[in-house]
């Protein structure tokens, strides 16, 4: 308990610090909604100066973040400009379609990588390790909005997937099976997209950890003995480089997150993704503050779930020996 309070303690450190920076940079930002309506000359600045107000950005810097901490403890997360309600109800769905992709892509990367790694790092030098080093090196050097296009552009050639959505137009009235497969279709291609920008990353640092763990002299004594490569490798050295795999299954959260907002803009997933965009281009601060902490709670969560696996896994940190 006492090392669970002290990462959550350091996690609620990093999420209050998260908050106050990302304000305090999207208010410091030239321009406000308040500018983009003074340029409109049917909006008379009677109703711009009641719009100030009720959305308190006419108060000092501190006041302001001071009251949308207190509108989180009522689920609001501040007031949105654009959509005029509170920010909760509309990030909480969108927080939904977003880990609907974050999670599976994350679990299915990591059940190719692992394998993909081992047996790479198994034939250190051999065909199977050059094949997985030229694949990963080209899907490392393509770019997260290149992926996208061009996985945008396949299904556009070929039709069998549809190129946008959550949902097609007549989702209503279609069955229950036909549902499924309605969402399965539009699920393939962002999953895929995300799978494919982490995988190269996890199958390389795979790769490392178990290339060091298999010149260990247990490794060796017990391939020496007789041992089958394929349980050695799977039972024994896994077990043995578990702890910075572990480490990066917390890390790579962060690099998924940053990926799905780019890969749901493009596939025009309703996600957090193009929710942060026409925040930002709107100038609505609450909506920018709100989804930046939302995505530094994933974050968060996802070290905190590294730090339990390696707490389970490695005795020394349960006893606190180095």
């Amino acid at each position: 308990m006492r090392y669970l309070c002290i990462r959550v303690g350091h996690g609620l450190l990093v999420l209050l610090g998260v908050s106050l920076l990302s304000f305090l940079l999207a208010a410091a930002a030239p321009g406000t909604f308040a500018d983009e309506l003074r340029l409109d000359p049917r909006v008379s600045a009677e109703t711009i100066t009641a719009m100030q107000v009720r959305y308190g950005v006419n108060r000092p810097i501190a006041e302001q973040y001071l009251l949308w901490l207190r509108s989180i403890g009522r689920g609001e997360f501040g007031l949105s400009v654009v959509y005029n309600a509170p920010v909760g109800p509309l990030l909480w769905p969108r927080l939904r379609n977003t880990l609907l992709l974050t999670v599976p892509a994350t679990v299915l990367a990591w059940l190719i990588a692992v394998p993909v790694g081992a047996w790479a790092a198994a034939s250190n030098g051999g065909w199977v390790d050059r094949a997985a080093t030229m694949v990963t090196t080209a899907l490392l050097g393509i770019p997260e909005l290149v992926l996208g296009v061009c996985l945008l552009l396949i299904a556009v050639r070929t039709g069998y997937f549809p190129t946008g959505g959550m949902t097609s137009i007549d989702f209503d009235q279609l069955g229950a099976w036909q549902k499924m497969r309605d969402v399965a279709s539009h699920f393939f291609l962002p999953v895929t997209a995300l799978t494919l920008v982490i995988l190269p990353v996890l199958t390389r640092h795979v790769r490392a950890s178990l290339i060091d763990v298999l010149r260990a002299r247990c490794i060796q004594a017990a391939r020496a003995t007789g041992v089958p490569e394929r349980r050695l490798l799977f039972r024994h050295a896994l077990r043995l480089g578990a702890n910075p795999l572990i480490s990066l299954l917390g890390l790579s959260v962060a690099g998924l997150l940053s990926a799905s907002l780019v890969i749901e803009t493009i596939m025009s997933w309703p996600g957090l993704g193009p929710l942060m965009l026409d925040a930002v281009m709107a100038r609505d601060l609450h909506v920018v503050v709100a989804v930046v902490t939302c995505s530094a709670v994933l974050l968060v969560a996802g070290s905190l779930f590294a730090d339990g696996l390696l707490y389970l896994a490695d005795p020394r940190i349960r006893t606190g020996r180095p």
